[in-house]
């Protein structure tokens, strides 16, 4: 749903994910934009992590999932989208992540946009590659950052969904989600003013002293830190 979320998970799965092409695109990225595009469409595998950017008028010849993590924002672009896949009499299959909560929005859909939808069972022997999310996010602070500002932005992004009665910001479980992001420690918003999460354990390291790979990137930091001091 957002910039932010594409670029952390783009980076998540480039790692986690070997031998396979993992290209990101959204809407920030404007020049190069097409380049990645022109680029994905010549290859005869991978994936593409994307935001709403690539719901309309694009062509990618043999997609065979679209796998939709946030519900966009709105129903139309929802069937836009899994219409990337199954083109032109081809066979493919979408699939989209819904909470327990957010069950009533299939119903919607349904009567929105005329589209059925089949319940897919979760999958039992799923790996769990959070840990490792987490030790890359405390190898690198650009990895800390981007998982940090993913996650305020799912957070943003979800309290302006246009279907706010099914998708409620209030009824959202702030730890699962933190974990899910494999955060180190919450972040300070709005949304999460003077509330407590139990659920959620945050790492005994200071996040202060996480440094950048980059050596540049770090370099900068000490230096505005030691203008801070």
């Amino acid at each position: 749903s957002t910039c932010a979320c594409v670029e952390y998970y783009g980076k998540a799965l480039e790692s986690l994910i070997k031998q396979v092409k993992i290209m990101s695109i959204h809407g920030k990225m404007k020049h190069k934009r097409n380049k990645i595009f022109t680029e994905f469409r010549k290859l005869p595998g991978g994936i593409l992590v994307c935001t709403d950017v690539m719901a309309r008028g694009i062509d990618i010849p043999e997609v065979h999932w679209v796998l939709q993590y946030d519900p966009p924002s709105s129903a139309s672009v929802f069937v836009h989208r899994c219409g990337r896949t199954a083109r032109i009499g081809n066979v493919g299959s979408a699939l989209v992540f819904l909470l327990p909560m957010e069950e009533s929005y299939v119903n919607f859909l349904s009567i929105n946009q005329k589209c059925p939808m089949q319940e897919m069972k979760p999958q039992t022997n799923v790996l769990d590659l959070l840990p490792k999310l987490k030790s890359m996010a405390l190898a690198d602070r650009a990895m800390f950052e981007k998982g940090m500002k993913a996650f305020v932005s799912y957070v943003q992004a979800y309290a302006k969904h246009e279907c706010h009665l099914i998708f409620r910001i209030k009824d959202l479980d702030f730890a699962s989600l933190a974990r899910g992001f494999a955060l180190l420690k919450m972040p300070k918003m709005p949304e999460l003013r003077g509330k407590c999460f139990p659920d959620f354990t945050p790492v005994t390291v200071n996040t202060d002293s996480i440094s950048f790979k980059d050596k540049n990137r770090e370099k900068q930091r000490q230096k505005k830190l030691e203008q801070q001091r």
